[in-house]
């Protein structure tokens, strides 16, 4: 890998001289379209030879608290811009470095050792036409060989509560239980109904839904309180007929044997879940540090890689710059992972645990 590159302020008020000289304006216009300083952008540059001007460049994103590197675009040249960028993710000992596929040929990833990701199975649909499509294509490459063997398909959830219904059916699909096709706007909803604690699903409830759903499938839910939960915006009436479906949740999980364990899941039992007891993980956690509002939100646990865990997050915050790309096999590290799953003043964590039926 090359080391002859520099990281750089990333100003789309501002563009360097030696970028725009190698950067076609349609990629510094969509470049500059969003406001991406929440994902820490910047430039991965490469001097010419004889140090006058880049002979290659490189938008870099992220995600806050986690493991990964996304190259938006490589300009100039090409193969030297992506050298680069390995290079800058090896020495911060990143998981994986994903790559858009706005500009990038199929051929010319491979070529730099990078495997496509599967098309979202909400791309191009009716029902997320609200939102921007993303590429059309995207590519990750892992870190020592590392990565996911079968991943679940990527689905975008078309309403802002449904996340913990898309979850499961994820879970699912990556199990086999359910066709990927299946995986539409219908089957999130119903699930979602079924789950709902108006309108978030709470651990509980989720559990129950999933055992429901599928009678043989092992449930388990981790949840280290006797509270009712997700309730910290709510007071007196709306509060209190929520908590009472809670506490339904609770008696339909005795009646159909779905058991509650009061411990809190440690990251050592979720990391041996997934990769020793080959579990799928629901894990609730605030999405405080990805994207800087403190809401609590469901991801799909389902890969472990040295150092990180490898999660589902079926919504991407595109008026920041993210995209599917991102959202999908997306590596957090063990001690993000660990602070952004303690909820509430209580630091509570809840999870549901799906084994193989």
């Amino acid at each position: 890998m090359t080391s002859t590159y520099a990281v750089l302020p990333y100003d789309a008020t501002a563009w360097p001289p030696e970028l725009r000289r190698i950067a076609r304006p349609e990629v510094l216009e969509r470049w500059g379209a969003v406001d991406r300083s929440p994902h820490a952008p910047r430039l991965v540059a490469v001097a010419e030879g004889d140090g006058d001007g880049w002979s290659a460049a490189a938008l870099v994103t992220a995600r806050p608290g986690t493991a990964y590197g996304k190259i938006v675009d490589a300009v100039g040249d090409v193969p030297a811009a992506v050298d680069a960028v390995l290079s800058y993710a090896d020495e911060q000992r990143l998981a994986q470095v994903k790559w858009e596929g706005w500009t990038v040929s199929a051929e010319d990833a491979a070529a730099a050792g990078f495997a496509p990701l599967r098309l979202p199975l909400t791309h191009g649909r009716e029902e997320a036409a609200d939102e921007p499509a993303g590429p059309g294509s995207g590519y990750v490459r892992w870190a020592a060989g590392e990565g996911i063997a079968e991943p679940p398909p990527y689905y975008r959830q078309s309403t802002h509560f449904t996340c913990g219904a898309v979850t499961a059916l994820l879970a699912r699909a990556q199990a086999g239980a359910v066709p990927r096709q299946a995986l539409d706007r219908e089957a999130e909803l119903t699930l979602w109904r079924d789950a709902t604690n108006f309108p978030a699903c709470e651990p509980v409830g989720l559990g129950v839904a999933v055992r429901r759903r599928w009678p043989t499938a092992s449930v388990e839910v981790f949840l280290d309180t006797d509270e009712p939960v997700l309730l910290d915006h709510l007071s007196g009436d709306e509060r209190e007929w929520r908590a009472v479906l809670q506490r339904a949740s609770r008696s339909d999980a005795r009646r159909s044997g779905v058991p509650v364990d009061g411990r809190q899941l440690s990251l050592t039992g979720l990391r041996e879940a997934i990769g020793r007891r080959r579990q799928h993980v629901l894990l609730l956690v605030s999405l405080a540090t990805m994207q800087g509002f403190d809401v609590p939100h469901w991801v799909l646990c389902h890969g472990v890689v040295p150092g990180a865990v490898v999660v589902e997050d079926p919504w991407c915050n595109a008026a920041a710059g993210e995209t599917w790309v991102d959202a999908h096999l997306l590596p957090v590290p063990d001690a993000s992972l660990d602070a952004m799953s303690l909820l509430g003043a209580e630091r509570v964590r809840g999870a549901v645990l799906i084994g193989p039926g």
